[in-house]
C-alpha cells in the first residue's frame, strides 16, 4: 500500500510527540559530559553539571539529531600498540608506579580511561632496541622444523607488561602484526626489506601458528594477525616487502591450512597498509579460499583519504573494516591540544568508516621518543604517553583515545546520528494560523563532526568535535527532546545518557 508523503509526515509527527511525552513521563534524561578544550583548561574531565534534555526546548545552534534505529558495526575497542619499545620502558619503572599508569590506562573507574584493545609486534618492530625474531639463527643456517622457536625477548618486557593488564582489563583484544619474517627466511638476508622466499611461505605460515599457540600457553589470547605490517613499505628496520600476487599464494596455501590444522580460530585480518591502495586487500579476497576465511581488512593513514574504509565495506560489507595503525604527535610542552582535528580524523571518520576499532602508534616514548631502531627506526614517534623512568607525561593521542574507549565499550553499536551535509527537517510555525507547523529540507552544513554509539550497558555515547573557530554550541535532539551544548572552537565533548 502507497502511503501519501502528508500522512508519513503526520505519522512522523506523532510518533514523535508520542516519544516527547514518554520522555516527559520518565522525566528529563541527564548527559554527562567529558570534555577537553584547546586551551588546556580541561584535559578529559567530567563537567560539574549534567545537561537535561527538554521536551520543548528551542535549539541553539546545529543540531545533531541521533537515531538510536539505525545500526551499523559493532565496535571491538580503542587502543594503541604495545611496542616492546613501550613495554622496555614500562618494565623499568618502580612497580608502584608502573601499576599507576597501567590503572589508568586500562581501568575504567574515575578517570581512567579503559584502553580496550591492543596491538603486538609479532618479533621485533621499528620501535624496540634493537632487532630480533622468535626464531634467529647464524649466517648459512635453517630452522624448518622451528626447533629453536622462542618467544625470546618478548618474555622479558612485553609478556610480564601485558600479565599485569591483563589482570586489570580481561576481556582487551589482542592483535599482533609482524614487521619481518627472521632473516634466514628472506631473499636478501637483511633485517630490513627484501622478502620472504617462496620455498620459506610453508614454515614461515608455521611461524605464525606457533606464535599464537606459544601466547597462548602464556595465557595471552591472540583474537587476530595481520602477516605484515605495512607490505609496501620496505624502509623500516625490521621491514619486508610482500605484493599482493605473493601474499594470495601465501595466505590460500600456506596460512589457513597452517591455522585450520591447528585448530585455531584467531581472524586473518589482510593488508595492515595506508588508505591509498583497497585495490590490495579487494584483490586478495577476489579469491575464494581467502573470501571465505579472511575476517577482514586493516588501514592506516599515512595515506589516502579514510574514506577507503568505507568504500571497502561498500564493496565486501560481509567483511570487516579495522583500522591498525596511525602515529599522532604534539610539540611537548604546547599551550593549545589540537585535540578537535585528531578526535575528528582518528574516532569519527574511522568509525563513520565503518571500522571496528581504532589503533593509534604507540603506548610509551621516553622524552626522546626512544627506544627505536637505527637505520629505519622512528625518531619522531612520540607515545601516548612519555615516561622518564616513573615521571609520566600524558600527550595528544592518550587524550585522542580517551574520549571514545571509556565510555564506548566494546560490543558498543554505532547508530545514527546527522553529519556534515545531512538534509534535516526544519519545524516553523505558520505565521498566520498559530499552532500550525511548517516543514523545510535544511542542509546540515554547519553541523559538528560527531559519531553516536549504543552501549551493552544501554546507554548512547555521542562524541563531537567542534572543529570550527566560531561555534561555540550545538544541539542534541534525541527521541523528541532536545539539549544544548555548549562546547567552546576547537574543543571535543564526549555525551552519555540513558538509552531509554
Amino acid at each position: 500500500m502507497r502511503m501519501d508523503r502528508s500522512v508519513i509526515l503526520a505519522l512522523a509527527c506523532l510518533a514523535a510527540s508520542a516519544d516527547a511525552g514518554l520522555a516527559q513521563n520518565r522525566g528529563p534524561a541527564q548527559i554527562e559530559s567529558w570534555v577537553t578544550n584547546r586551551d588546556r583548561s580541561a584535559l578529559f574531565e567530567k563537567q560539574a553539571s549534567p545537561v537535561a534534555f527538554q521536551t520543548h526546548a528551542n535549539a541553539r545552534g546545529p543540531v545533531i539529531v541521533v537515531d538510536p534505529g539505525l545500526q551499523m558495526q559493532s565496535m571491538d575497542g580503542f587502543g594503541f600498540a604495545l611496542t616492546g619499545g613501550s613495554a622496555e620502558l614500562l618494565s623499568k619503572m618502580s612497580p608502584q608506579a608502573r601499576a599507576g599508569v597501567l590503572r589508568r590506562t586500562f581501568g575504567t573507574d574515575g578517570d581512567h580511561i579503559g584502553v580496550s584493545y591492543l596491538r603486538l609486534t609479532i618479533g621485533a618492530s621499528d620501535l624496540n632496541s634493537f632487532v630480533f625474531s622468535y626464531d634467529d639463527l647464524a649466517a648459512g643456517e635453517t630452522d624448518f622444523e622451528l626447533k629453536k622457536f622462542d618467544l625470546g625477548q618478548d618474555r622479558k618486557d612485553v609478556i610480564p607488561v601485558l600479565k599485569e593488564i591483563l589482570a586489570i582489563a580481561p576481556g582487551i583484544k589482542i592483535l599482533g602484526s609482524p614487521w619481518s619474517a627472521p632473516v634466514w627466511m628472506k631473499t636478501n638476508g637483511d633485517v630490513r626489506g627484501g622478502a620472504l622466499a617462496e620455498r620459506c611461505y610453508a614454515v614461515y605460515a608455521q611461524y605464525l601458528v606457533r606464535y599464537v599457540e606459544e601466547m597462548k600457553k602464556e595465557g595471552i589470547a591472540i583474537d587476530a594477525i595481520t602477516i605484515q605490517n605495512e607490505p609496501l613499505n620496505s624502509k623500516n628496520t625490521p621491514s619486508m616487502q610482500w605484493q599482493v600476487s605473493q601474499q594470495l599464494v601465501f595466505l590460500r596455501d600456506h596460512l589457513y591450512p597452517a591455522l585450520t590444522k591447528a585448530g585455531l580460530q584467531t581472524k586473518v585480518i589482510l593488508f595492515d597498509h595506508n588508505c591509498d591502495r583497497p585495490d590490495f586487500p579487494l584483490t586478495l579476497l577476489s579469491d575464494p579460499v581467502i573470501s571465505r576465511f579472511a575476517d577482514g581488512s586493516g588501514f592506516h593513514h599515512y595515506g589516502g583519504d579514510i574514506a577507503a574504509m568505507g568504500l571497502m565495506h561498500l564493496a565486501r560489507p560481509d567483511k570487516n573494516v579495522y583500522f591498525t595503525e596511525q602515529m599522532i604527535i604534539e610539540k611537548p610542552g604546547s599551550a593549545t591540544i589540537d585535540i578537535a582535528a585528531t578526535v575528528k580524523r582518528m574516532i569519527i571518520d574511522t568509525a563513520r568508516n565503518w571500522s571496528r576499532n581504532v589503533v593509534l602508534w604507540n603506548l610509551a616514548a621516553d622524552p626522546e621518543n626512544k627506544p627505536h631502531t637505527g637505520n629505519g627506526g622512528c625518531p619522531m614517534c612520540q607515545g601516548g604517553i612519555t615516561l622518564d623512568k616513573d615521571a609520566v607525561s600524558i600527550n595528544l593521542a592518550y587524550y585522542t583515545i580517551a574520549h571514545a574507549a571509556k565510555f564506548v565499550r566494546p560490543g558498543s553499536v554505532r547508530i545514527g546520528s546527522t553529519a556534515p551535509g545531512d538534509p534535516a527537517i526544519g519545524l516553523t510555525e505558520d505565521e498566520e494560523r498559530p499552532g500550525v507547523k511548517r516543514v523545510a529540507v535544511i542542509e546540515n552544513t554547519r553541523v559538528l563532526p560527531n559519531v553516536a554509539f549504543r552501549t551493552p550497558k544501554g546507554q548512547i555515547v555521542l562524541v563531537v568535535a567542534n572543529d570550527t573557530q566560531s561555534v561555540s554550541g550545538f544541539t542534541i535532539q534525541y527521541r523528541g527532546a532536545m539539549a544544548n551544548i555548549r562546547l567552546s572552537p576547537g574543543g571535543v565533548g564526549t555525551y552519555i545518557w540513558p538509552a531509554e
